[in-house]
């Protein structure tokens, strides 16, 4: 989502329209058509929703993982919450495909390949260990299901995040305003990140990441399986219409209105919120939110929670226990706390 620029995702699910978004402000993408032959490869190992075997994304100490039940409550709570509005309710930003942020993990022999960024280059990874360019599976330029939005090839707009594990390697590569363009037969993205998944090494001070807090995607989406699992044990993404500035963990900041709670500010669950009445899978996203909280690391629409797109998931019963969230249901913790 580009600051200054109207949210979409209040309007109601069924229009489809992709939320949040990575990087801000952005010099535009090119306008030529992904036509033109797919890339040649194998996505042989590729998998879609992967449980990762239950294994925890980054270590137990990283800033995702942090137990904030004790935590402070800033002092400036109560002002950063009525910027947002007391009644404000939250939504699952995530369902059934398209709906939510895709993953896939790989293998390490997924071949590598090169990545043209189109806006924020200065501040892409464009290898690791090494090694130059992403393990896209050649599959992504031509099937849905791999890049967000649902369009193969990630098509020309929304926020097209493309996020992909190689599980031997622990390593996560992400990647904003993902495309496949056929006539010049290139991947281009307008930014990229890409993560030692047993490290808590921060993106370099200002820069971004695919998302506009310079933080990783993938380990803020609420998933299926550990859903279904038990109580959520990270923090969550979340969006708000507007930042000011950024703090720790954050490396980046999308804005600097006045009130507003800035990128990296973690809010929290009361524990007084009753959640007896909801399904078993939902009780556990939200004692998650009590013990880890949400971290805001986009601008969008506010108190829009960011989950993984999953053909399992209940849009009938996640929307109304969601809604019954209200940003008075919250606390932000003190800033930049660690």
């Amino acid at each position: 989502m580009r600051p200054g620029s109207t949210s979409l995702c209040g309007t109601l699910l069924l229009l489809s329209v992709a939320c949040g978004g990575g990087s801000p402000a952005s010099p535009s993408s090119p306008s030529s058509q992904s036509v033109g032959p797919a890339p040649s490869g194998s996505s042989a190992g590729v998998q879609l929703t992967d449980d990762f075997g239950g294994r925890p994304i980054f270590p137990a100490d990283n800033w995702w993982n942090l137990d904030i039940s004790n935590a402070p409550v800033d002092p400036q709570s109560s002002a950063y919450l009525d910027f947002i509005g007391l009644t404000r309710a939250s939504h699952p930003d995530f369902g059934p495909p398209p709906y939510g942020i895709p993953y896939v993990s790989v293998s390490s022999s997924q071949a590598r390949v090169p990545v043209t960024f189109v806006a924020y280059g200065s501040e892409s990874d464009t290898g690791f260990g090494g090694e130059s360019g992403y393990p896209i599976p050649p599959a992504a330029a031509t099937q849905a299901g791999y890049i967000e939005g649902g369009a193969p090839g990630g098509g020309s707009s929304g926020d097209r995040h493309l996020l992909i594990v190689d599980r031997d390697r622990w390593r996560l590569f992400e990647l904003f305003a993902a495309r496949w363009n056929g006539g010049a037969q290139r991947w281009e993205a307008d930014s990229g990140a890409i993560f030692d998944l047993s490290s808590s090494a921060r993106r370099p001070e200002g820069w971004t990441s695919a998302d506009a807090a310079g933080l990783a995607i993938l380990p803020g989406l609420v998933r299926y399986d550990e859903a279904m699992r038990g109580p959520i044990g990270h923090a969550l993404r979340v969006t708000v219409r507007a930042t000011n500035g950024y703090v720790w963990p954050a490396s980046h900041r999308a804005g600097s209105s006045p009130g507003a709670l800035p990128m990296g500010g973690r809010l929290r669950l009361k524990q007084s919120k009753d959640l007896s009445g909801y399904p078993a899978y939902i009780r556990n996203i939200f004692r998650g939110m009590q013990t880890h909280g949400l971290i805001v690391a986009d601008n969008g629409s506010d108190l829009y929670i960011t989950g993984a797109t999953n053909a399992r998931w209940n849009n009938g019963e996640l929307n109304p226990a969601f809604g019954n969230l209200r940003a008075d249901d919250f606390d932000v913790v003190q800033l930049g706390w660690r």
